[in-house]
C-alpha cells in the first residue's frame, strides 16, 4: 500500500502491496489488525482495473458480515481513479475520475486525508516514477506462485526508506511499513588508492573493451 502526503493536512500517497498470494494464505488476526489500522482516515487512489474489481464487489458486500468494516469504509470514502481510457463507469458513490499522473499531482497539493494505493500494479508505477509516494506498507505471505508483477518496476526514481513498524503473525505473514527517508546515502567504503590487483583488472578490463 502506497500513501501521499499532502501538506496542512493534505494526503499522502501509501501504496499496499501485497502479491496474488495473499488470499491463498489465511489473514491472522494480526494480519487484519494491521489492515484495520491504515484504513483510517484515507481516501482511495486506484488505478482503473482494481478500481472495476471494487466497485463490482464492496457495494455490494453485506456490512454486517465478516469484513463489513472494510466494506462501510471504502463505501464512505472518496475515490479517485486514475485512467487514460475513455469508458470509465465512475457511478459507484463517492467516485472521482482523474485522467493522467498531472491531475494526482494536483491533487496531491489539495487537503485532505491520505490518499491509499491498493492493487493497481501499473499506478503504482507511475506514483514511483514521478516520485509520488510517501510510504509504503508491504504484506509479504509465505506462498511461493512462480509468477507475479514486479513491484518496482524500471523507472522507479530512487530514494531511500526506513522501516517505521514491523509484524510477523503466527502464520508467516510479515507486514512492514516504510516512510519516505530522503536522499540514498552510499557507505564510504572506496580505498584513498587502488591495490595493485584493482589497477591490473582495470587495465584488462581495457584490453577486453
Amino acid at each position: 500500500m502506497a500513501s501521499c502526503k499532502r501538506p496542512a493536512g493534505r494526503p499522502r500517497i501509501r501504496p499496499r502491496a501485497s502479491g496474488s498470494a495473499a488470499g491463498r494464505c489465511p489473514i491472522s488476526r494480526e494480519g487484519r489488525e494491521e489492515i484495520d489500522r491504515l484504513f483510517k482516515d484515507f481516501d482511495l487512489l486506484l488505478g482503473r482495473k482494481t478500481y472495476e474489481i471494487f466497485a463490482a464487489y464492496w457495494p455490494y458486500y453485506e456490512e454486517g458480515a465478516p469484513h463489513g468494516g472494510i466494506a462501510r469504509a471504502f463505501n464512505d470514502v472518496k475515490k479517485y481513479v486514475v485512467s487514460r481510457s475513455g469508458e470509465v463507469d465512475s457511478s459507484w458513490a463517492g467516485s472521482v475520475l482523474l485522467r493522467d499522473i498531472a491531475d494526482v499531482k494536483r491533487l496531491k497539493q489539495e487537503d485532505g486525508p491520505s490518499l491509499v494505493t491498493q492493487g493497481s500494479t501499473e499506478l503504482v508505477h507511475a506514483l514511483l516514477a514521478n516520485d509520488l509516494v510517501d510510504a509504503m506498507s508491504i504484506f509479504t505471505v509465505p506462498v511461493v506462485l512462480g509468477g507475479g508483477k514486479k513491484l518496482f518496476a524500471d523507472g522507479s526514481a530512487p530514494h531511500s526508506f526506513k522501516l517505521t513498524r514491523s509484524r510477523v503473525s503466527p502464520n508467516g505473514l510479515i507486514v512492514g511499513h516504510y516512510e519516505r527517508e530522503g536522499e540514498i546515502r552510499i557507505g564510504g567504503t572506496t580505498l584513498d588508492s587502488p591495490s595493485e590487483r584493482e589497477i591490473a583488472r582495470r587495465e584488462r578490463m581495457k584490453r577486453e573493451g
